[in-house]
C-alpha cells in the first residue's frame, strides 16, 4: 500500500493533467437547439448570442428530431456566430424525451470534446442538461445570468435575492451550462433566424454548413430506457410567446374565477401581449400551468410588466422583477409587488381593469383615426401634384 504523501501526489497530478487537457485544447461550445413547428425557440437564439458574445471558440449547435428538420437546421445555420449545425434525425428522437435527447449529448460532448455544452435555461433545459452532465460525471452550472469568462459564471441564489459567482477551479472535460434567456438579448441572432426560416429554400453564402450526426452515435439511442409518450395538449391562443413577449399581463388569486381571466386576455389582446398567472392563480385551477411566472414556472422580462391582483410573493418577483416596466394593481397598499413596481394602482381589480381597457381601447381607435386622416392628407397633397407634373 502507497504511503498517503505519495498517493496524494499522484492525486494532484491527475488533477493538473486533467486541467491541462480541458484547458489546452481548442475551445468551443456545443449548444442545443429548441424548436417547436418548424422554429427555432427564441431562448435557444439567446443562448447562441451569450455563447458568441462571452464564450471563447466555435460555436456548434445540435438540432435534434424527426422526419422534416431542413427548416430548423437551416434558420441555425444562419444565426450569426454560428460555424456548424449537427443534424440529428432519428425516431428516438421524434418526441421531446429527456433520455434518449440527453444520451446523444452526453455522446455527442464525448466524441467531439466541446469545451462547453450549452442550452438555454427552459423547462426543456433545465430537464435535459442536468442529466447529460451526470452522464458526463460533472457538476452544472445552471441558470446563468452572466458569463465572466469560460469557467466563470453568475447565478440567482434565494430566489433572486442575492447572486452567486460560481468557478470551475479545477475545469472538467465539458463545463454544462444553462443560461437565462432573458438576461442575454437574442439581437441580431434573432433577426437572421426570422429571416431564414422566410426563405429557407434560398441557399446562403453566409450560412454555417449543415452534418448529419454520425449514424454510430444514432444507434446507441435505441437501447435507452426512457419515458413512454402519451400525448400533448397544444392550445394556440394566438398571442406570443409568454418567455419572449414585449407586454406580459399576469393575473393572481384575486380574480377568484377562470372566467374573470377573459379581463386580462382582453386586456393583454388590445395591447399585442401575453397572459400570464401566480401561482396561486394556478394552484386554484384558474389557468394552466404553463403560463405561471415565477421562480417555479417562467421567467419573463418584458418590456412593460403588469400585474392584476397579485401580491408579490418572492417566488412570483423572482420570476419578473426584470421587466423594464413594472405596473401593479392591487386593492392591498401594503402589498410587496408595490414595492417593486415603477408605477401602482391601489383599486379593485374589477373596476379598474375594465376602465384600463375602455382607455387603450380608446386611445387604439384614436391612434388609428389620425394615421387614417394623415394618410388621407397625403394622398390629397399628392394627387395635384402628380396631375400637374403628368
Amino acid at each position: 500500500m502507497l504511503p498517503a504523501a505519495v498517493r496524494q501526489g499522484r492525486q494532484r497530478c491527475k488533477a493538473g493533467w486533467h486541467f491541462l487537457t480541458s484547458s489546452s485544447r481548442q475551445a468551443s461550445t456545443l449548444l442545443f437547439v429548441e424548436h417547436n413547428d418548424g422554429k427555432v425557440a427564441p431562448a435557444t437564439l439567446a443562448a447562441a448570442a451569450a455563447a458568441t458574445k462571452h464564450l471563447p471558440g466555435p460555436l456548434e449547435a445540435l438540432v435534434c428530431g424527426f422526419g422534416a428538420l431542413a427548416s430548423v437546421a437551416a434558420s441555425v445555420a444562419a444565426v450569426p456566430g454560428v460555424s456548424k449545425v449537427w443534424l440529428a434525425s432519428d425516431p428516438s428522437l421524434e418526441r421531446p424525451l429527456a433520455e434518449p435527447i440527453s444520451k446523444l449529448l452526453s455522446l455527442m460532448a464525448e466524441k467531439h470534446r466541446p469545451s462547453h455544452l450549452l442550452a438555454a435555461s427552459t423547462a426543456q433545459g433545465r430537464n435535459l442538461l442536468p442529466r447529460a452532465a451526470a452522464l458526463l460525471g460533472c457538476q452544472p452550472v445552471t441558470d446563468v445570468v452572466k458569463i465572466m469568462d469560460e469557467n466563470t459564471f453568475v447565478r440567482p441564489i434565494y430566489a433572486g435575492n442575492a447572486f452567486a459567482t460560481v468557478q470551475y477551479h479545477n475545469p472538467p472535460a465539458v463545463r454544462v451550462v444553462t443560461v437565462r434567456p432573458t438576461a442575454f438579448a437574442a439581437g441580431a441572432a434573432s433577426a437572421s433566424a426570422a429571416a431564414s426560416s422566410s426563405s429557407a429554400s434560398l441557399p446562403s453564402a453566409a450560412a454555417a454548413p449543415v452534418e448529419p450526426v454520425a449514424p454510430e452515435l444514432l444507434q446507441q439511442l435505441a437501447g435507452v430506457v426512457s419515458a413512454r409518450w402519451e400525448g400533448q395538449d397544444v392550445r394556440s391562443s394566438g398571442r406570443p410567446e409568454l418567455g419572449s413577449a414585449k407586454v406580459v399581463v399576469c393575473g393572481g388569486r384575486a380574480l377568484k374565477s377562470a372566467e374573470n381571466f377573459v379581463m386580462l386576455e382582453e386586456l393583454a389582446d388590445l395591447m399585442g401581449g401575453a397572459v400570464g398567472a401566480s401561482r396561486a392563480a394556478v394552484d386554484a385551477g384558474f389557468v394552466p400551468n404553463d403560463l405561471q411566472v415565477g421562480q417555479t414556472g417562467k421567467v419573463v422580462a418584458p418590456d412593460l410588466y403588469i400585474g392584476v391582483g397579485i401580491s408579490g410573493a418572492i417566488q412570483h418577483l423572482a420570476g419578473m422583477k426584470d421587466s423594464r416596466t413594472i405596473v401593479a394593481i392591487n386593492n392591498d397598499p401594503e402589498a410587496p409587488i408595490l414595492a417593486v413596481a415603477d408605477y401602482g394602482l391601489v383599486q379593485d381589480l374589477f373596476t379598474a381593469v375594465p376602465e384600463l381597457i375602455a382607455e387603450v381601447r380608446a386611445a387604439k381607435q384614436q391612434a388609428a383615426t389620425t394615421a387614417d386622416a394623415d394618410g388621407g392628407a397625403a394622398g390629397a397633397a399628392g394627387g395635384p401634384a402628380g396631375g400637374a407634373a403628368a
